[in-house]
């Protein structure tokens, strides 16, 4: 069995197979994850991403952004830096939090790849619908953490897997380009992993804050 991507723990179980792509969980962490031998390549990710219609001006999909920062909210103040971590083409967030007040940097290894920005540390960190693209989320969280100012906040919105028998006809699982699946025991092992606080919002909001 492969270990688990997120906690490295080695004794992980078969979930399922569906279509031939085989899915597995960690009773660990409680994360839910696509065999790493199947991940999609580049290509196929970044044709997957243009077809997203996450326009910034859509008055939707800044609603459905606009969760994230009314939760994160009390914690923000004019003036403190921000990241957009895996921003994507139309990086929305970033823009509402600028006219927030916030000054916001950019980066997504497709779209926004510049990688001075990850060697900066931050006041806070955004991470919307994209943890689940993540092909090695221990690294990933472990890469945040370290961009992190003490005392930060890091807003993550993916939705969160809750029912093993429902997972085959789950739609968050469809997207091809999904490869790892959340549940809010996974968030909290993550909290204590790191130092943590974290605030839970179902279905899909997060926000944590690292410890000073």
């Amino acid at each position: 069995m492969p270990a688990c991507p997120l906690c490295r723990f080695e004794e992980t179980r078969p979930l399922t197979e569906i279509a031939g792509r085989r899915y597995f969980r960690c009773d660990h962490c409680h994360l839910r994850f696509l065999d790493p031998q199947q991940h999609p390549d580049p290509g196929l990710e970044k044709a997957e991403y243009d077809r997203h219609q996450n326009d910034p001006n859509d008055a939707g999909y800044r609603r459905f952004l606009g969760r994230l920062i009314d939760v994160m909210g009390p914690g923000l103040q004019a003036g403190q830096r921000g990241l957009d971590y895996g921003c994507g083409p139309g990086p929305a967030l970033a823009a509402m939090l600028e006219a927030n007040g916030q000054q916001m940097a950019l980066w997504d290894p497709i779209y926004a790849p510049d990688s001075s920005v990850l060697q900066r540390r931050y006041d806070f960190i955004t991470c919307t619908e994209t943890a689940e693209h993540f092909h090695r989320p221990g690294e990933e969280f472990e890469r945040l953490d370290a961009l992190l100012k003490p005392g930060g906040q890091l807003g993550l919105m993916t939705r969160f897997q809750t029912d093993d028998g429902r997972f085959a006809g789950w739609h968050y699982r469809r997207d091809p380009t999904h490869v790892v699946f959340y549940r809010t025991s996974t968030l909290r092992w993550l909290a204590q992993r790191f130092g943590w606080t974290v605030e839970i919002r179902e279905p899909d909001i997060a926000v944590f804050r690292s410890a000073g």
